[in-house]
C-alpha cells in the first residue's frame, strides 16, 4: 500500500477515535434524550467509519503513537474541566461542534497533502468529513 493512502487513512481513524473517546466521555453528562439519541448515531457512524479505515489499511491504521496519546489524554482533561463548570445540553453541543470542525480541518489538511491517496481512502476521508459537517449542524439545536 502507498505511503499517502496509509497515512490518509491513519488520519481517518485517528478522528474517529477522537471523535469516540468524546461522545464517550461527554455521554455520561448529557441528560436530553434527544442528544442522547444523536450522540448513539453518530458513535455508529464513527464506529463503522473507523473499521472501515483499519480494512482497508490492513490493520496500520490502528497503530496509535505516543501523541496520539497526549492528544488524546489533553483533550480529555479539557473536556472534563470544562464540564464540571457547566454540564448542560449547550456546553455539551459547543464542545462537539469544536471537535467536529477540528475532524473537518485535519482531515481537509491531509486530504490536500495526499492527493495520490486511494480513491477508496479519500472517499473514507470525505464521508469523514461530511459526518464531521453533519454533527456540528446538528449541534446548533442544543445551543
Amino acid at each position: 500500500m502507498d505511503q499517502q493512502t496509509t497515512e490518509l487513512l491513519k488520519e481517518c481513524s485517528r478522528g474517529c477515535r477522537m471523535a469516540l473517546n468524546s461522545i464517550e466521555q461527554i455521554g455520561e453528562y448529557v441528560r436530553d434524550t434527544e442528544l442522547k439519541r444523536v450522540f448513539r448515531e453518530y458513535r455508529d457512524k464513527y464506529r463503522k467509519m473507523e473499521e472501515e479505515a483499519i480494512r482497508l489499511s490492513g490493520g496500520c491504521a490502528q497503530e496509535e503513537t505516543a501523541s496520539d496519546k497526549m492528544a488524546e489524554a489533553f483533550s480529555w482533561v479539557t473536556a472534563e474541566v470544562k464540564l464540571k463548570i457547566k454540564d448542560d445540553s449547550t456546553q455539551i453541543a459547543k464542545m462537539m461542534m469544536d471537535g467536529g470542525n477540528m475532524g473537518v480541518k485535519s482531515i481537509a489538511e491531509k486530504r490536500n497533502q495526499c492527493p495520490d491517496a486511494s480513491r477508496d481512502s479519500i472517499s473514507l476521508a470525505k464521508q469523514f468529513e461530511k459526518c464531521n459537517e453533519k454533527l456540528a449542524e446538528e449541534m446548533k439545536k442544543f445551543l
